[in-house]
């Protein structure tokens, strides 16, 4: 997983035109000119979609319009089992709280938030928590030539464990309309047996278009907003694949965890992974059995049922994948050759890293075996009363239980 902004910097275009990599670095991103950033966007909650037409079409996966599809469908009109195909535009439907957001620009901000850490303006600690990646992230905006322009809003992000701080411009669009989603037995064929599973045969793909105002901004939904005249659109060629021609994925992903030592793959394994799995278990077979007795209930529970069921069953595979790819073993290997590196140059402080790191993981692991137990039930597990149990408000309550 490579970011962006750094194509130049780590030399990845080199590596990739080396590959049969046609386009120059500024052609995928260039923050000043449209480039292929502004044809590729984050589609609903973090899912990727791509702009494939002047109109603004979007593709993206059919588990990624789930819940979208899930929100248009009853038991009279079963989107999720029949599909749904908008034959002209004032059949595409307006799916309230779906979003897209393109990526105008990417800064490094990292100066800025050591030079905070230095002046004592903050602890190093704190550059991680919501409330001063919030503060920065405004600060920042309000100073930008962004500042006020319609959609616009920032987020301040730590990379490579708080090596690196970037700043990321977003323009957002509310007014997302859904065009097309194949039927489930098409769209989720394999279902959660063929889920996080590779080679699979699929055709997990959903279609919505991009609405704006009439200058092209965003704006919510109205009658007489129009499709968005997009920046960049790609093209699909017809013309098919051959063996070797030049392939990459360029998307939201997610985040990778690539440089965890082997007590934090242990925790990640035993107090992350082991009590999702046990806990969703237990939830999504009482959604089945619910869901299996009434057209009403399945429609209702569809997209919650499939958002419990993903991570569930990446943790099973994760766990089974540490183990089947000795990743244990191939850490310890690591961690020794790293400290036999460390004594031969003499650094005291490099020597005892690792040892710090795994008692450090010690001391958290019931701490976030709880955590995970307490979000997974409360958060995640039950329906009533949700919004009283978001974490910052608990904190709130517990902080004036006597007022």
């Amino acid at each position: 997983m490579w970011l962006l902004q750094l194509m130049q910097e780590q030399h990845l275009a080199d590596r990739m035109k080396a590959q049969g990599l046609l386009l120059e670095a500024d052609d995928i991103y260039n923050p000043n000119r449209v480039s292929l950033k502004d044809a590729v966007g984050i589609f609903g909650g973090g899912c990727t979609g791509e702009i494939i037409s002047p109109d603004g079409l979007i593709l993206t996966n059919h588990h990624c319009g789930y819940g979208a599809i899930q929100q248009h469908s009853s038991v009279e009109h079963d989107y999720l089992t029949d599909g749904f195909w908008a034959k002209s535009r004032k059949e595409e439907l307006p799916t309230p709280g779906l979003k897209f957001k393109f990526v105008e620009r990417i800064v490094d901000v990292t100066d800025k938030v050591n030079n905070k850490v230095k002046s004592g303006e903050v602890k190093e600690e704190e550059t991680f928590e919501y409330d001063f990646l919030k503060k920065l992230a405004d600060e920042e905006l309000k100073a930008s030539d962004l500042n006020g322009k319609a959609g616009i809003s920032a987020q301040a992000l730590p990379f490579y464990a708080g090596n690196k701080f970037y700043l990321i411009y977003l323009k957002t669009y509310s007014d997302v309309r859904m065009v097309a989603a194949p039927p489930s037995s098409i769209g989720k064929f394999g279902g959660e047996t063929d889920n996080w599973m590779w080679p699979r045969h699929t055709c997990d793909f959903s279609v919505f278009r991009i609405y704006a105002d009439a200058n092209g901004e965003p704006a919510e939904y109205n009658e007489n907003n129009v499709p968005l005249k997009a920046k960049k659109h790609l093209a699909i060629s017809l013309k098919g694949i051959n063996e070797g021609d030049y392939a990459m994925i360029m998307g939201f992903p997610g985040s990778t965890n690539r440089y965890l030592t082997q007590s934090e793959v242990k925790q990640r394994m035993h107090s992350t992974n082991e009590p999702r799995i046990r806990i969703r278990g237990v939830r999504q077979d009482v959604l089945k059995k619910e869901m299996a007795a009434s057209d009403k209930v399945r429609i209702q529970y569809a997209s919650k049922y499939a958002g419990s069921s993903n991570y569930w069953k990446n943790s099973i595979g994760m766990n089974k994948a540490i183990i089947d790819n000795k990743v244990l073993e191939t850490k310890a290997e690591q961690e020794a050759k790293f400290a036999a590196f460390a004594k031969a140059k003499g650094n005291t402080d490099y020597e005892k890293v690792v040892s710090e790191i795994d008692a450090a993981i010690e001391k958290s692991n019931p701490i976030l075996y709880n955590y995970t137990c307490f979000r997974e039930v409360f958060q995640g597990g039950i329906e009533f009363g949700t919004p009283y149990l978001i974490l910052d408000k608990l904190k709130e309550a517990i902080k004036n239980k006597d007022k």
